[in-house]
């Protein structure tokens, strides 16, 4: 019989989690959000939680109460095949292909670069990002201390200092809310609900899963029950605490147009809210919350992500991995924060989807017995919408890869599927795969 788990172990697991989430675009997409849907705040605030909480949160379960040992054996109830390309695919998205490259680019764009000359920009970045990789592959070369790292260390180290802005913003408010703007006017809580996507964490979720279940085993919970009881009562925590933070900046956010004005994104937003409270030493404070904020979810990344190849090619180390997407991130990260964003939506839009569908087809498994054609079929159906909405977010990047077949089926699409307008449209194709896999007979499909 094990030994009763200690609240306190929970707690740690759960702030390691909340510090693996939370990322530079967790404190700029709500902080806009405010001050977009100003009066509108509640309807936008609880559309944003549903994707940027309830979506992750659906994922740390996915992982952990199926008993999976990670993405690549969650997916591979799909088939095999699709278990190995699917990963793939993730990690280096959410790996050395954006998301880690993003980790170093957001904190200069946004500390530093409002600071510095133009003409000085190129060598800073790569002055800062090979400074800011070199910490990460330092931190990243021993995955067991992970959580001592970002759960106990550098988590805590960021909240103390955000807090400091938000208790301050709390204490000496800006401003009234505003009338809401835009889609905010109309739509506020929908128009929060995509905007939850962007957070990406849906998708990381499924990659930390394994990062969890392994800090969950070096805490001494062996037992299967025991682990799905940990990763939902540390999930719970990690998750309260987001909905707390994600909260708190948005109404920093809603309240601060009378005192900052508007700006085109919530990194200016934050830089402006800082300045506004402390003058030049808000400056410094905010590149310190960037920096660490960045720092924990690099860190996260490259070492689910150096799990994650080891396993697929074990005679490579885990370290020479860490010093690989380290130095392939550190590479395309000095490519720009904007390129990376042109290249990654598309991307995303096309992952998505198949990612949600694989959460919620594990999540419900036991009332379908685990059968395979359902996964597969439900699989199949979501990947012919995901692949036009991966498109038509390719077409607003780069206009010059419009194809007339693919727009004829993307205007069908429009016309035909509910909700497709809105980024949905795959919800009824996934439905109608889930009930016709159920109805063939127990054998596999591929």
């Amino acid at each position: 019989m094990q030994q009763k788990i200690p609240f306190s172990t929970y707690a740690v697991i759960g702030t390691m989690l909340f510090g693996l989430y939370f990322g530079a675009g967790n404190l700029i997409f709500p902080i806009q959000l405010g001050q977009l849907a100003g009066t509108h705040f509640w309807f936008g605030l609880i559309g944003f939680l549903v994707t940027a909480i309830g979506l992750p949160f659906l994922g740390i379960l996915a992982i952990g109460l199926s008993g999976s040992n990670g993405l690549r054996d969650l997916a591979s109830r799909v088939h095999p095949v699709f278990g190995i390309v699917f990963s793939l695919a993730l990690y280096l998205t959410i790996g050395p292909f954006f998301a880690i490259p993003r980790t170093a680019t957001v904190p200069f764009v946004v500390g530093f670069e409002p600071y510095i000359q133009a003409q000085h920009a190129t060598i800073l970045l790569a002055v800062f990002s090979f400074l800011f990789f070199a910490i990460v592959y330092y931190f990243s070369l021993n995955p067991a201390k992970i959580m001592d790292y970002v759960g106990k260390y550098l988590t805590p180290a960021f909240l103390v200092v955000l807090f400091m802005l938000i208790i301050t913003s709390i204490v000496k408010p800006m401003g009234d809310f505003q009338q809401p703007m835009g889609d905010y006017i109309d739509a506020a809580f929908m128009t929060g609900f995509k905007e939850g996507y962007n957070t990406m964490d849906a998708l990381a979720s499924l990659a930390f899963g394994i990062v969890v279940i392994n800090a969950i085993k070096n805490a001494g919970i062996s037992d299967r029950k025991a682990i799905a009881k940990a990763t939902w009562t540390s999930g719970i925590f990690a998750m309260a605490l987001m909905m707390l933070i994600y909260g708190l900046i948005t109404y920093m956010g809603a309240s601060s147009i009378q005192a900052v004005g508007t700006f085109d994104n919530g990194g200016l937003i934050f830089a402006a809210v800082a300045e506004h409270y402390f003058g030049s030493f808000g400056a410094i404070l905010l590149a310190v919350i960037i920096v660490l904020a960045c720092l924990k979810t690099s860190i996260g990344l490259i070492t689910s992500c150096s799990e994650f190849f080891h396993e697929v090619f074990p005679k490579i180390s885990y370290k020479w991995f860490v010093l690989l997407l380290c130095a392939v991130s550190f590479t395309i990260a000095n490519f720009g924060l904007n390129n990376i964003i042109q290249f990654a939506i598309p991307v995303l839009m096309f992952l998505y989807p198949l990612a949600i569908v694989l959460i919620l087809l594990a999540l419900g498994s036991s009332f379908f017995k685990n059968k395979q054609t359902v996964y597969a079929i439900a699989m199949i159906f979501t990947f012919f919408i995901s692949l036009i909405d991966g498109y038509k977010a390719l077409v607003e990047s780069v206009p010059g890869a419009k194809l007339g077949v693919l727009d004829a089926v993307e205007k069908y699409y429009s016309a035909m599927l509910p909700f497709y307008d809105i980024g949905l449209g795959w919800i009824l194709p996934a439905l109608i795969g889930a009930m016709l896999g159920s109805l063939i007979p127990s054998r596999k499909v591929i």
